[in-house]
């Protein structure tokens, strides 16, 4: 017979047993339950992902539709309706046409030829334009304009104010200036004196592509204008204002006084040149996207050759912008 101590012990360590056995399983289930949320998050956070990867997929095909519609409007034989590349903002909210239902696209075209060529415009064009730039040293300006200057010319003569290899070496770089025309504007970074605020502030108003010393007004932007010499705000404001309406009723723009450039006068039929054409494009249900083309008209068979495509870039001003009332380009748009 078990005595009494025996018993007890024997009972002590079966609870303690049963006691610890109760604990693993209850640690085992949280365990499990933890890992169960942890992989349902995992597959909410994945879905999400995919989700919104598909819905930008679509925005991102919905903006090359906008593009090629751009293209085809561009070309249309009907001068009252065809579009015009001067920085006019367009619409297109038609499914059908864009091949996804509650999709928008709204696109901006703008023509090379009324940008600053920072391979043809002459000094005194360029410190105009250095002369509204973020720079406020009057110095600085100058001698941005001379790096300009000297980084396109084909000689080593250093110019007023400008930088050749010395100068670069000085600064502690390994290269110079390439003695030859900008092949694109993204070389303006390299210049001594050029930073990343100026650089944004820039690109959107010079080109490499339009290869003429002078801008054509009647395809600028309100941003050229304002950074052209002897064009008064007011005047600026009025022209562009006309030439929208002038757009809405299938007319060519409006004459506007030649500035101290001496740029192209507004007479004679338009021809188009290579175009910027900025497509950004979202779903309602989500998704959305950028793209910057630039274009070449290229005859029949293939109207357009492409010199540049970029997608997703970040937009300094959202076309749709006007509907969160944080854009100041709602005033350019073309309603179709």
């Amino acid at each position: 017979m078990m005595k009494p101590v025996q018993r007890l012990a024997y009972h002590s360590n079966s609870f303690q047993q049963r006691g610890f056995a109760l604990l693993l399983v209850l640690w085992i289930l949280s365990l499990l339950t933890i890992m169960a949320g942890s992989f349902a998050l995992t597959i909410r956070r994945e879905s999400a992902i995919i989700a919104g990867l598909k819905d930008n997929a679509q925005a991102t095909a919905v903006a090359e539709s906008g593009i090629a519609i751009a293209q085809v409007m561009l070309l249309n034989n009907d001068k009252t309706k065809r579009w015009v590349a001067n920085g006019s903002i367009y619409s297109l909210n038609d499914w059908q046409q864009l091949g996804v239902e509650n999709a928008h696209v709204r696109l901006r075209i703008i023509d090379e030829k009324g940008k600053i060529d920072i391979n043809k415009a002459s000094q005194k064009l360029l410190a105009s334009l250095m002369s509204s730039s973020p720079l406020t040293d009057e110095r600085d300006q100058l001698r941005l304009v001379g790096a300009i200057l000297d980084w396109r010319d084909q000689d080593d003569i250093l110019s007023n104010d400008g930088a050749e290899y010395e100068q670069y070496s000085q600064q502690g770089l390994n290269y110079g200036p390439r003695n030859k025309a900008f092949q694109s504007i993204n070389e303006l970074k390299l210049l001594i004196g050029m930073n990343d605020t100026v650089y944004n502030w820039l690109s959107p108003l010079v080109t490499v592509f339009s290869g003429q010393p002078k801008v054509d007004l009647r395809v600028a932007t309100k941003d050229v204008l304002q950074v052209l010499p002897e064009l008064d705000q007011s005047t600026i404001n009025d022209f562009v204002m006309s030439r929208l309406e002038n757009i809405k009723q299938g007319l060519p723009p409006p004459n506007l006084p030649l500035d101290a450039t001496g740029s192209a006068p507004p007479s004679g039929e338009q021809q188009l040149g290579i175009v910027t054409i900025i497509a950004e494009a979202f779903i309602d249900e989500g998704g959305s996207a950028v793209i910057k083309a630039v274009l070449r008209p290229n005859g029949i068979n293939q109207p357009f050759q492409i010199f540049d495509w970029q997608r997703n870039t970040l937009a300094t001003d959202s076309l749709f912008g006007d509907q969160i009332g944080v854009s100041t380009l709602h005033e350019l748009l073309v309603y179709e």
